[in-house]
């Protein structure tokens, strides 16, 4: 698959007022803005600022073009040609990506004029303020019991790794871009807004001035109702199935979404995410959406065709378990 993923532009303005969008846009025949199409979220830009950079929210226009240019050349020099006759890696050497696998993006998230140096904005240290101490969240609290391994089955995996939902947090809430396959197909009606992923074809569907669900319906990516203020879609969201947990956030985690028009080739998307449980304040993130160029589609992303990872590592546990067990009833054998 070989997209192309062009760069924003540095002068992205990010509009969440009721006022709006002034300029025509794609509207849909109720008269709201139209989110139709396929869109990425693909960039070099982090999701957290590194601490090196302290309280320093954006790059100069020159520090954010160096950053791209950087970033075209290094993939140029990953995509080049192998030595036939080079050496082989040292031993536990790591050995990375191939170049056109994982469609990369030289873009830098900007966002009201400001190259970012982090998707998070607050806090101002562009950081995720986890608790520190043991995670609360499902997986955590699975292992943190007596005598529970990571490898005794298949339920303390993570659900990534068990193809039930996108890796880490494509789909959202919230929807961060991952090194391959950040990718979005929208579909929008006055009722709902249906957004596709490319990784593992998770579809979440966004229930617009509808009735929150009761409160023992948990679903994966919860359960998501919007509203409109002007021409923003505003989503809150809870009720999210506690095995899905992103940075550590727990069942408990609820988050508010903005959606809004900046062009025909962006979608500026902001979200704010509270989870008492696992954050010591609530830390908001700003990732555009750029359109495609037309003729690019989602593709199929068949998770679990030829995947034997689960299998592998459960079975070189059980191994290991076995060769305990002998080791030990040997030790214990009368000479």
């Amino acid at each position: 698959m070989n997209r192309q993923l062009h760069t924003a532009a540095l002068g992205a303005l990010f509009l969440l007022s009721t006022t709006t969008l002034a300029q025509d846009i794609a509207r849909t025949p109720d008269g709201r803005p139209d989110f139709q199409g396929i869109w990425t979220n693909a960039t070099q830009t982090p999701l957290e600022r590194p601490e090196a950079l302290g309280d320093k929210r954006a790059f100069s226009a020159e520090e954010a073009q160096q950053r791209v240019q950087d970033s075209i050349d290094r993939f140029a020099q990953d995509s080049a040609a192998i030595d036939p006759n080079r050496a082989a890696p040292e031993k536990g050497a790591p050995i990375g990506l191939e170049a056109d696998w994982r469609f990369p993006d030289s873009n830098v998230v900007t966002v009201n004029g400001e190259a970012r140096t982090s998707l998070v904005i607050d806090p101002p240290n562009g950081r995720i303020p986890s608790i520190a101490g043991p995670a609360q969240d499902w997986r955590s609290l699975m292992l943190a019991r007596p005598g529970v391994d990571e490898f005794d089955g298949p339920e303390v995996r993570t659900v990534g790794e068990r193809c039930l939902l996108s890796v880490l947090s494509t789909a959202g809430p919230p929807m961060i871009p991952m090194i391959y396959n950040s990718v979005y197909q929208i579909v929008q009606t006055e009722q709902y807004l249906m957004i596709m992923t490319e990784m593992v074809n998770d579809v979440r569907i966004i229930r617009i001035d509808a009735e929150p669900l009761p409160a023992n319906m948990v679903r994966w990516m919860g359960d998501s109702v919007g509203h409109w203020e002007g021409d923003t879609l505003v989503v809150n969201t809870d009720k999210i199935h506690p095995q899905q947990s992103f940075r550590g956030s727990t069942g408990a985690m609820k988050t508010t979404e903005w959606f809004s028009i900046e062009s025909d080739q962006q979608i500026n998307y902001r979200v704010t995410i509270e989870d008492p449980s696992a954050y010591t304040q609530s830390w908001t993130a700003e990732v555009p959406l750029r359109a495609l160029p037309p003729g690019n589609n989602i593709y199929e992303y068949a998770c679990h065709e030829g995947n034997h990872s689960v299998t592998g590592s459960l079975g070189g546990a059980r191994r290991h378990d076995y060769d305990a067990m002998v080791e030990k009833a040997q030790s214990n054998a009368p000479e």
